[in-house]
């Protein structure tokens, strides 16, 4: 009689893991060397091994890099996701601080688009070769 592998004990190469979690090959090996991703088995060969666990991992680094993080907050917000004992107060702050940043570049963006705006409005877009919207860039 054969020992039965349960689909948790299913190791995976990095291909599979990469399609598995929508994470690229290339990232999963950045995310692990920052550490976002522990160090995971590898065969006698030298090659990665993956469990689903890691995959899941993978999947929050993704979900988090899709809302914008950063790496740092990333660490911190898989910290308290491995933590049990958390408090959601320190995972509110995170996101709070994040939203806060991104009110803050979609100001400055809306601010570039409006100057943008008036010097396409100001440039003839003509033969001449006066132009205000390279004028501006070289001041």
């Amino acid at each position: 009689m054969s020992a039965r592998i349960e689909p948790a004990d299913e190791r995976m190469n990095i291909g599979q893991a990469a399609l598995r979690s929508g994470v690229s090959a290339k990232m999963i090996r950045h995310y692990e060397s920052l550490g976002l991703l522990p160090r995971v088995a590898r065969t006698d060969a030298g090659y990665r091994q993956y469990a689903d666990a890691d995959v899941h991992t993978l999947r929050f680094v993704r979900r988090a890099r899709a809302l914008g993080f950063g790496m740092a907050e990333i660490a911190e917000l898989l910290k308290l996701w491995q933590n049990r004992r958390r408090a959601s107060s320190a995972v509110k702050r995170i996101a709070e601080g994040h939203v806060a940043d991104l009110q803050r570049r979609i100001r400055a963006m809306e601010a570039m688009k409006r100057t943008l705006e008036r010097l396409v409005e100001c440039c003839h877009g003509d033969h001449r070769p006066d132009c205000p919207i390279l004028d501006e860039l070289a001041d």
